[in-house]
């Protein structure tokens, strides 16, 4: 089932501000995976219109998303 516009905006934004309260939380790590996964649902909302708003985005969230999996512990 492939998600409309709407739904995966609205799934895009809640995930980036699960991700954000999060980090202001101090699960750093858990927050920028979800911001990670909210900004690959804003690349994909992109992916009809110009190659710039798509990969750009895109590009962001697997960089985060890399990020997120080699920080430290920090305990």
């Amino acid at each position: 089932m492939q998600l409309n516009n709407r739904a995966l905006g609205v799934f895009s934004n809640t995930s980036i501000l699960i991700g954000v309260a999060l980090g202001m939380g101090g699960v750093v790590r858990g927050g920028s995976l979800f911001i990670a996964i909210g900004t690959a649902g804003v690349a994909l909302k992109a992916r009809s219109s110009r190659k710039f708003d798509f990969y750009f985005p895109l590009i962001i969230a697997i960089a985060l998303f890399a990020l997120a999996v080699a920080l430290p512990r920090g305990r």
